[in-house]
């Protein structure tokens, strides 16, 4: 099989004969890439020019239910790159890290967009600043997409989460990209990359893909444009010094080989849980994925006195490694990525064996494979007794399952022994004595982009020293390249060019959609706690009536909170303090400034969602009168699911005056707003005047019924749903398929045209009841006039549907407001 390059929206074969690449465990070719012929530069053109267009001027609120949307989709088809991942010589185990590692990075980047990111293309970044002495200037950041292209250089070892990762971010942050992976294992990617294409769910001109050798790709970059590569250091340093990325201000993020360590503390000796989880530790991270991670642990940092109990440990678990074809059960380490990289290891530990001694060189049986055929190598361990004299295991990483023992004294040495890296992604510290933990974290920090603490205490609940975390920075300084990948919402800041604004409130009201203090407020008649999420616009604003604080009022609250403080309690403490007499609690002020912009009326607001910068400024004393101003702020989209109303958060600007026109208190607090539903009302009314306008020759716009059958039709749905139906009669619903069918009432997705009527036997057919249609609409609204009255007096009434199961009240309610918008859309009646 010739892999395919995905450039210009189309599928297209290099011109060539290409690489050809093997299967990992049998040898047997795989498939062969090529790029010969491609013309990158107008691959570039185009994801800088469509692809940037499509997704810059999306949301990042959309771009994050984009990305879950794909992680969905892809999770559906994993079976496939597992069958598919084994070639590349990983287990089922490493497979589910690479594989499902990378959907899960999707989703969490999902996750941080609908609760931390606005539902707008750029990002304010920070607080507003003051400029002027009046206010009228103001200063804000905001983070817009960078206008280029992001090239990503992955390695072979994570085909699917070295892709996934980094198109977390930069998708997220509104920039195309073109995946360039590593050759040999770059049919694994290609195979995930096809089902993103083919799920429809990227806007074109998104993601580009080429399988091969990156030929002059990078000769063709631009201003704007981002390289992430993930390599060889050496390589990466060639990359990063040539003329069109130096010269360009190309960004370019580097994450290379890196030394890790790990140090087993002095408090951790034999026979202790730390000392056991270290060896594991350790044995996992040489084993897994073969040794082949960035992340893996090359420098095993003991107490002197500790080595021979270490290595012999370590030893006696090694042996117990099952080393195979991935496929087989039993087997718990696979082969390297292919021959190619077993000489490049074998270089590398020959290069080891000059100056440190090889103490345990696994000679283990292959399960069901052949050291001839495949790319199978067993764990090697090397011990240096001299590590601060012999310097080879600092500078030579075998990327394979090779790690080296070396000793240490004291916490000085074993921090000291942890930067002799030169930089590392990782350093992991195993104890349980935080003292010794918090020294030598302190002084190793400086060259390890992430240090790992593991002991009984998280043990249980731990990720391990080589999983890097999407919400946790994954890079390191010096050899590992400087780079900063993921890390939570960090991550997208390296595709996004940061802005200062200046200008007035209104201004900047206008530009970040956010409310600044003094720009105009909007007052109307309406309350703004009766507007629904998407009516309420930034500067919508209330002013209060007043109202007269009491010495009263003092007392109760004192007495309701059990807040006795004596500056509310006892005028006879008071000297020297800033008040001079018995003062208003602060968090009184905040309940009697709810208590005069809340509206009584039920309405869209939902709940108090939550409260942000609280200031109190003034005290506020009996006597005083307090007026209050809200305003609308700020909007945040909300991602709901389960049984929540669709809703989104505004936040409003709370401002408390007293009689002098001083401010008391300010603060933000946070309301759940419904959105508004696009299901009509079950009012009566509502659906007379809908059914006024259906006729016998209303044409309908998709489905079979006449336009009295479907009046008929939703009479009896409706009788349905209070009482009529027996549950024994209809196939039972399983437990887990029964709760998401109940969810998605709740949700503002519509009943799909084409949806059968579970009543409905095999082959049968509707018939009239009614001698016409007029008929048929009184009996459907005095039917109508029954469900409402049966709920009103029977309110904790359930009842069964044959397809949601048992619904309540609210349930009940939804589902009938779909159907009915469902058949008066069949006529286009709403």
């Amino acid at each position: 099989m010739k892999l395919k390059n995905y450039i210009h929206g189309e599928w297209i074969e290099g011109n060539s004969d290409g690489t050809i690449l093997y299967n990992s465990v049998t040898g047997e070719q795989v498939a062969t890439a090529d790029t010969s012929g491609l013309n990158l530069k107008d691959a570039l053109n185009y994801g800088r020019d469509l692809g940037y267009k499509n997704l810059s001027s999306m949301t990042f609120y959309d771009r994050g239910q984009m990305l879950k949307n794909l992680a969905l989709y892809l999770l559906e088809r994993k079976k496939k790159y597992y069958n598919i991942s084994y070639k590349t010589g990983a287990t089922h185990a490493d497979s589910w890290v690479d594989i499902e590692g990378g959907f899960g990075t999707f989703f969490t980047y999902s996750g941080l967009a609908k609760k931390m990111l606005p539902n707008t293309p750029f990002w304010v970044d920070g607080d507003t600043q003051k400029l002027s002495a009046n206010g009228t200037l103001l200063g804000t950041h905001i983070l817009t997409p960078s206008e280029g292209i992001s090239i990503q250089i992955n390695a072979y070892n994570f085909p699917v989460w070295g892709m996934l990762e980094k198109l977390s971010t930069s998708l997220l942050a509104g920039v195309p990209s073109l995946v360039k992976p590593a050759t040999p294992t770059s049919y694994l990617t290609h195979a995930v990359f096809e089902d993103m294409i083919e799920s429809g769910i990227l806007p074109e001109g998104a993601i580009q893909l080429i399988c091969g050798s990156a030929g002059n790709l990078l000769e063709n970059m631009q201003d704007g444009d981002s390289v992430l590569f993930t390599g060889s250091a050496s390589t990466g340093k060639k990359l990063k010094s040539m003329p069109s990325i130096s010269e360009n201000a190309v960004r370019f993020n580097m994450e290379a080989d890196s030394l890790n360590c790990s140090i087993l503390g002095l408090d951790a000796k034999p026979g202790t849980p730390e000392f056991n989880l270290f060896i594991k530790e350790v044995r996992n991270e040489m084993t897994t994925k073969a040794g082949q991670k960035c992340t893996a642990i090359r420098r095993i940092i003991v107490p002197e006195n500790l080595i021979g109990d270490v290595q012999n440990a370590l030893t006696k678990s090694l042996d117990e490694v099952k080393i195979g074809n991935p496929l087989s059960r039993e087997t718990r380490m696979g082969a390297l990525a292919g021959k190619e990289q077993y000489k490049e290891v074998l270089e590398k530990i020959n290069l080891l064996k000059t100056e440190t001694e090889l103490v345990y060189d696994g000679q283990q049986n292959l399960i069901d494979a052949d050291y001839e055929n495949g790319a199978f190598m067993s764990p090697k361990l090397f011990l240096n007794d001299s590590p601060f004299t012999k310097n080879i295991s600092h500078n030579v990483e075998a990327f394979g399952p090779v790690s080296t023992l070396m000793p240490y004294k004291d916490s000085e040495e074993a921090a000291a022994l942890a930067k002799r890296g030169k930089g590392s992604l990782v350093g992991s510290i195993i104890s349980r004595d935080n003292e010794f933990i918090a020294e030598t974290s302190w002084k190793m920090a400086t060259t390890h982009g992430r240090i790992y603490v593991l002991n009984r205490d998280n043990a249980k609940e731990s990720t391990g020293h080589g999983s890097p975390l999407p919400t946790m920075m994954h890079g390191g300084p010096g050899r590992a390249g400087g780079g900063e990948e993921m890390g939570g919402l960090n991550g997208l800041h390296f595709f996004l060019q940061k802005t200062a604004i200046q200008g007035s409130p209104d201004v900047l009201t206008a530009i970040t959609k956010i409310y600044q203090t003094g720009a105009e407020k909007k007052y109307s008649d309406k309350h703004p706690f009766q507007k629904y999420f998407e009516e309420v616009e930034i500067g919508d604003a209330l002013e209060t009536a007043g109202r007269t604080v009491t010495e009263a009022d003092i007392v109760n609250f004192g007495n309701v909170s059990w807040d006795h403080f004596y500056a509310h309690t006892d005028a006879t403490s008071l000297t020297g303090t800033i008040f001079d007499k018995t003062v208003a609690h602060g968090y009184f002020i905040l309940s009697a400034a709810a208590g005069l912009f809340v509206s009584g009326k039920k309405g869209p607001v939902i709940a108090n969602y939550g409260l942000e910068n609280c200031s109190f400024f003034k005290p506020v004393y009996a006597g005083d009168t307090i007026t209050v101003y809200l305003t609308a702020k700020e909007k945040i989209n909300k991602g709901v699911k389960g049984r929540n109303i669709p809703s989104g958060v505004v936040k409003w600007l709370v401002e408390v005056i007293n009689q002098r026109d001083e401010v008391v208190c300010v603060a933000t607090i946070l309301t759940l707003v419904a959105k508004k539903s696009p299901f009509i009302s079950l009012k009566i009314e509502s659906i007379k005047k809908a059914l006024n306008n259906l006729t016998e020759n209303t044409e309908k716009k998709f489905g079979e019924m006449s336009p009295q059958l479907m009046v008929e039709h939703l009479e009896d749905v409706t009788k349905n749903g209070f009482g009529n139906l027996n549950e024994k009669d209809f196939p039972e619903i399983p437990e887990e398929k029964l709760e998401l069918l109940q969810d998605w009432l709740y949700s503002n997705q519509k009943i799909r045209p084409g949806a059968k009527y579970p009543l409905l036997k095999e082959g049968e057919e509707m018939q009239l009841k009614y001698k016409n249609l007029d008929e048929a609409k009184e009996h459907l609204l005095a039917t109508l006039k029954e469900f409402l009255i049966f709920y009103r007096e029977n309110p904790l009434a359930e009842t069964y549907h044959p397809r949601f199961g048992k619904l309540n009240k609210e349930m009940m309610e939804l589902f009938h407001r779909k159907h009915y918008t469902h058949h008066f859309e069949q006529f286009g009646l709403i």
